[in-house]
């Protein structure tokens, strides 16, 4: 259930209302935009009279919704939401450029990629330092120390960092990561949400390889419900009958998020096509469509990487990637 307030309401009128519904055990979520102040009710709202809600001098109008996600949910927070990443802001207009290695091989190649995409225009560096693998025999990333590689290639650069954890165990080893990101496989891994939801620090969540956009924005819900709201989503692509490419990217989220959710959305070709040279196209088509962000795969010699090497583009490439989506970008600002 949500109530708008009138726009003349103070803020001891507010107060005295979030008392009296949180006498009824409610949970109550409070968002002020510009022009108006919405309350969200999480809990069992079938206990509140909605004449004597709609009654009251400071009720503009009140709404029950049934989706059950509630935080997440665009009617509690009409007003889109930016989440700052050490400075840089992603969501209501700002584009974030995600860019980086698949996984962190050595200090020459995180610092060399890491300088080259940010003089190309990445504002965040991505680099894995926990790899989940299909294969156990595959390369499964330099954990701690790829961890601490990546810290001193945000030395160097001043990039904020973002990097995917697997473990709750492993909340200590990311204390300098300024984005913790949550991969496909463990978007429902429900017990490491809880413990994010516990910390002060924004989180990447990808869409997992056959979850539907509810069952995403239900995964956001579990961060947001321990008091995280800076959650940030990502569509990766999810697993369909075509073959050809790794996953089918689903750039129809992207408008379907926008109309069921206030948090921004980050798009992720790479993984999304695995194909390098589709991640171009993919690129723009995302940025057209709306997205806040990109997370693209750079390897300064993707031949020889540990790790997903086909779909990792080349500083070069990266390079004609990133002047294009600015094109693009400025083409559809109005539209």
């Amino acid at each position: 259930m949500i109530a708008v307030l009138k726009p003349n309401t103070s803020e001891q009128q507010v107060q005295n209302l979030i008392s009296w519904l949180e006498s009824m055990n409610l949970g109550v979520h409070v968002s002020r935009g510009d022009f108006q102040t919405v309350l969200g009710l999480i809990g069992d709202t079938s206990k509140v009279d909605i004449d004597l809600l709609e009654g009251l001098d400071v009720i503009e109008s009140v709404t029950r919704i049934s989706e059950p996600y509630k935080k997440a949910n665009r009617k509690f927070h009409p007003e889109d939401t930016v989440v700052d990443v050490a400075g840089v802001k992603i969501g209501g207009g700002h584009f974030g450029m995600i860019a980086g290695p698949c996984s962190i091989e050595t200090e020459e190649q995180i610092i060399e990629v890491a300088s080259r995409v940010k003089a190309a225009g990445a504002n965040i560096l991505r680099g894995g330092a926990f790899k989940p693998r299909t294969s156990p025999y595959a390369f499964q990333g330099l954990k701690a120390d790829g961890i601490e590689l990546l810290r001193e290639a945000k030395y160097v650069t001043g990039l904020p960092i973002v990097s995917e954890i697997m473990n709750a165990n492993h909340l200590p080893l990311f204390e300098d990561v300024d984005l913790i990101q949550v991969g496909a496989r463990n978007m429902q891994n429900f017990e490491l949400l809880k413990e994010l939801g516990h910390i002060n620090k924004p989180v990447l969540l990808k869409r997992g390889l056959a979850n539907t956009l509810k069952e995403l924005l239900m995964s956001a819900e579990y961060i947001m419900a321990g008091g995280n709201e800076n959650v940030i989503l990502c569509e990766r692509g999810i697993r369909t009958f075509e073959p050809y490419t790794r996953n089918t990217l689903d750039l129809s989220a992207i408008p379907a998020l926008r109309e069921m959710s206030h948090l921004p959305i980050v798009v992720d070709p790479s993984h999304a096509c695995g194909i390098s040279r589709m991640v171009k196209p993919m690129a723009l088509a995302a940025a057209a469509c709306g997205a806040d962000g990109l997370m693209i795969e750079v390897h300064n010699d993707p031949k020889k990487a540990l790790c997903d090497g086909a779909q990792s583009l080349t500083p070069d490439q990266f390079d004609d990637v990133a002047a294009c989506v600015r094109r693009v970008r400025e083409a559809v600002k109005d539209a």
